[in-house]
């Protein structure tokens, strides 16, 4: 498991700030910011996912305004974070490869729809048991079905 040093608070006035681990300077940087939380969360799940694409373990702190004073709200813990598995890749182009290339596509797009949706819910560092549940329910949901979870789980990740 990689040791790493203590996330620092942000510089600045306190806002939502997403502080990202950066191994081979072994340093934090900022990753992500704005006042608004959600928009936070979203930047944090895309750049999880480019990150464990690349095969990089991922350290994010997640820091925001509590009282009008700093508050880590999401610190690194000591769960293991090597990368997940990768996502089905290889998205032919439009109407290429015919049916089966049309479902291969399809069940992607369905895919990318149901992360999307739990990274708006603030679900953002997926376990690879995670990443096999979301993979079973994009095989076995049709397209109107996980749209709607979607937007349930990007409601459910609101402001608290």
């Amino acid at each position: 498991m990689p040791k790493h040093p203590p996330c620092p608070t942000p510089p600045g006035a306190p806002r939502w700030v997403a502080m990202f681990h950066q191994p081979a300077q072994d340093s934090w940087t900022v990753g992500a910011e704005s006042p608004d939380r959600a928009p936070v969360l979203f930047a944090v799940g895309d750049m999880t996912q480019t990150v464990r694409a690349r095969g990089e373990e991922v350290s994010v702190a997640l820091w925001g305004p509590e009282n009008g004073t700093w508050h880590l709200f999401d610190a690194p813990t000591a769960r293991d974070t090597t990368p997940a598995p990768a996502a089905p890749t290889g998205t032919p182009a439009a109407g290429a490869g015919g049916p089966a290339k049309l479902v291969e596509r399809m069940t992607g797009r369905r895919h990318q729809v149901l992360l999307a949706g739990l990274s708006r819910a603030g679900l953002y560092d997926l376990s690879a048991e995670d990443g096999e549940a979301v993979r079973a329910m994009a095989e076995l949901l049709d397209e109107p079905t996980v749209r709607r979870m979607a937007h349930w789980l990007s409601v459910a990740g609101g402001e608290r």
